[in-house]
């Protein structure tokens, strides 16, 4: 079977759907058997040399998996105008990349950026091939998230490209319950067509790892209760609450509340963190993926968080490694979230309100207050963990696509 995606993040970046989707292209390769191509772009956060050149279009093999690097800018993500160039450079240079994708029996668009899906249909009625629509966010409504640009105009247009790219597809692939009832219920998909696919972590590659580590030890946490946050810090996160819960929390002598990643709410919440004087907040940088495990480890517990209502449109990949680090955490979310529904189903997570500071004080004070329940719902999450595995979810990716591609040879 003879696969192509198309996603702007791929191998080397950093970016968490990246990094799931290189994963998932590498295991249906070494797993599966697949003949997988990727168009991608130029890695905007990953770390080596620039594998862009000057063609509009390059050419490379990792693993198994052929890479079409659609070039374009690498302007910096904090202003629109630098992420709109990215977006529409990548979205040209993919069309190009369209044109020499070979005869795949499938077409996969992910949602970087969220017109991507119109050159990946494209390629697929030009080849022939069967389109699958993976909707990793649905827009506009993630749009509106942007703080730096709202126009009424782009985002109608964004809804009718997602409507009529959920319209075309031959297969689409929601990750969670939630976020189907997004697509049938509001953007009118055919619920015979989506799939529920859930993301995942490697639960071979994270295990539940001791506290005492290096990261631990650098950073002398050893004897502290460490709530941590990992991962954007933007506004979809709305980590602002988390500056008010920890106000309310000054008197727990030993809680750290642990803020590691960057975005752009990143300079305020440090601002806003120092105004207050508050030391029982601290600041980290992105880990490198091979020392994930350990500064998952210095962690007693984690916070999950969105911001209300958006629930559905974007679901955290972060918990998925959370689980399977074998940590509880807080979910501080709509009460209609797969994040808040794990947490209940299986006993591995407090729920808190988003929003509303008292709530989330009251969670962590929860955790930090009762260490053996805590290390209880650690040991729950770790076995719910193996429910959202890497090799669960690729299976069954593998078996949706075997199930398409059929089609396509019947017709």
């Amino acid at each position: 079977m003879k696969i192509c995606f198309f996603n702007r993040s791929y191998w080397p970046d950093q970016a968490a759907t990246g990094q799931l989707l290189t994963e998932l292209a590498e295991d249906l390769v070494s797993r599966h058997g697949c003949e997988v191509t990727v168009v991608a772009g130029r890695a905007l956060h990953g770390q080596g040399r620039d594998r862009g050149g000057l063609a509009p279009v390059g050419r490379e093999t990792h693993l198994g998996v052929t890479i079409l690097r659609a070039n374009g800018t690498r302007f910096g993500r904090r202003r629109f105008a630098g992420r709109a160039a990215n977006y529409l450079t990548y979205f040209a240079s993919a069309a190009i990349a369209g044109l020499r994708v070979g005869r795949p029996d499938l077409i996969v668009s992910l949602t970087d950026p969220p017109i991507l899906g119109l050159a990946a249909r494209w390629a697929a009625k030009r080849t022939g091939a069967r389109f699958v629509f993976l909707c990793e966010d649905i827009f506009p409504e993630v749009a509106s998230l942007l703080e730096d640009f709202h126009n009424e105009t782009v985002n109608r247009a964004l809804d009718r490209v997602n409507r009529a790219l959920l319209r075309d597809a031959d297969a689409i692939v929601a990750l969670g319950d939630r976020m189907r009832r997004r697509l049938v219920e509001e953007k009118r998909a055919d619920p015979s067509r989506v799939t529920v696919i859930h993301n995942w972590a490697d639960c071979e590659a994270i295990v539940p790892g001791p506290k005492d580590n290096a990261f631990t030890r650098a950073h002398d946490l050893g004897d502290r209760f460490v709530l941590m946050h990992s991962g954007n810090i933007g506004l979809s996160q709305n980590l602002d609450v988390l500056i008010e819960a920890a106000a309310r929390l000054k008197d727990k002598a030993r809680l750290v509340i642990a803020v590691v990643g960057d975005g752009a709410r990143r300079e305020w919440l440090v601002q806003e963190s120092a105004r207050r004087g508050l030391a029982n907040v601290r600041f980290f940088p992105y880990q490198p993926k091979e020392l994930l495990h350990e500064s998952f480890a210095a962690a007693d517990a984690f916070l999950v968080s969105l911001k209300a209502g958006i629930e559905g449109y974007i679901v955290p990949s972060k918990l998925y490694g959370i689980l399977a680090a074998g940590r509880p955490y807080v979910a501080a979310v709509d009460a209609s979230s797969e994040v808040a529904a794990i947490a209940r189903d299986h006993g591995c997570g407090l729920l808190a309100a988003p929003g509303d500071p008292d709530a989330l004080a009251g969670a962590i004070a929860a955790l930090y207050d009762d260490p053996a329940t805590t290390r209880v719902m650690g040991q729950r999450a770790r076995a719910a963990a193996l429910q959202f595995d890497r090799r669960v979810a690729v299976a069954a990716y593998h078996a949706l696509f075997v199930r398409v591609a059929g089609l396509a040879r019947a017709a």
